[in-house]
């Protein structure tokens, strides 16, 4: 009698497993339709402070409400391309530094605006450097050659009648693979102005060692526009339009809810280790400054994705690193997309 006991409790046990799993795991995904497109890589381990949505649509789980089990992974710029081209990455964030990418052949397309500026310039306690006209004969670094830093030095500088090119002899542009030593450089006198990503500049002139003379977010020539956007892989556009749009609603609303809890926000990407600064409070100063769209925002169309393509596409026209007429290449580059595919 003990051992039927023990048998039907085992069964009964196996049975409840059974529907359990049934329920969990129909048809290869959750029930609830939690993984509906299953995992999905995206670039996310850059550590800037800016790629804000993407640690918070993770972390708040806004990702896994639009159905996606979502892996972070490591990414230079050409494995970027490299993965949006084949499909194997479905979006990425980007600025404009993707246009003659795009105008080369890389298979993808801006797919939604990210957020403003996030690029400072700074020069030396004192130095007599205050504007685009005083960079005549001086020196720059910036991250790479042809990198966003160096394209916005360089707009910055030719719509101020500097010449940007090499042969023109005006600006030398210096590359360092790492702000920390660009820093140093700037620091030593080897460079005369530093053109970073955030947050390394910031920190550096809230802690006077040096002062910052180009914000992209209140320059009057890049103020009020995106300088990032969403780059989606025109593979998977293609095979799975729903897919983007549902990423897509997880950035809005990781976008929305930083609009509204910046401080929040600053204490998950840091405490989680997504960006490197211990300055809570210039964090925060920071991600506000970068204006991340609100819904109410978004629904009272308060920047202009597409036109903002075509600024930007007309500036890097206008100083050579576009050759495509710029009204066409907005028209080849960027997708409006219906969000609400797949609802």
């Amino acid at each position: 009698m003990k051992v039927k006991k023990i048998h039907a409790a085992v069964l009964t046990a196996a049975f409840a497993f059974t529907i359990a799993a049934g329920l969990l795991f129909c048809g290869g995904k959750p029930a609830d339709g939690k993984f509906k497109f299953g995992k999905i890589d995206i670039p996310g381990k850059d550590g800037a402070l800016c790629n804000a949505p993407l640690y918070i649509a993770y972390e708040k789980g806004f990702l896994a409400e639009e159905g996606f089990d979502v892996n972070l992974i490591s990414a230079d710029i050409e494995t970027k391309k490299i993965g949006l081209n084949n499909g194997a990455i479905p979006i990425v964030n980007g600025d404009f530094q993707f246009f003659p990418s795009i105008e080369q052949g890389v298979n993808v397309k801006v797919v939604d605006g990210l957020h403003n500026g996030c690029i400072k310039f700074v020069v030396r306690p004192g130095s007599d450097i205050r504007a685009a006209l005083d960079l005549k004969g001086k020196k720059v670094g910036v991250d790479e050659i042809g990198g966003t830093p160096h394209q916005v030095a360089s707009v910055w500088l030719e719509q101020a009648g500097v010449s940007a090119l090499p042969e023109k002899g005006q600006v030398t542009f210096l590359p360092f693979s790492d702000g920390n030593l660009e820093l140093q450089a700037l620091y030593n006198g080897d460079i005369d102005v530093a053109a970073m990503w955030d947050p390394l500049g910031s920190i550096a002139a809230k802690a006077g060692k040096a002062e910052i003379i180009f914000d992209l977010s209140t320059d009057p020539a890049f103020a009020g526009k995106y300088c990032c956007f969403l780059y989606a892989s025109n593979k998977v556009l293609k095979a799975n339009p729903q897919k983007v749009a549902a990423i897509l609603r997880a950035y809005n609303k990781a976008q929305d809810w930083i609009s509204k809890n910046a401080r929040e926000a600053v204490d998950i990407i840091t405490d989680k280790k997504y960006a490197a600064i211990e300055d809570k409070e210039l964090a925060e100063e920071l991600v506000k400054s970068y204006a991340y769209p609100s819904a109410h925002n978004r629904e009272s169309n308060h920047q202009d994705v597409g036109g903002d393509v075509l600024y930007f596409a007309r500036a890097l026209h206008d100083i050579g690193y576009l050759t495509t007429d710029p009204q066409a290449f907005t028209e080849k580059a960027y997708q409006k997309i219906d969000l609400t595919q797949g609802q």
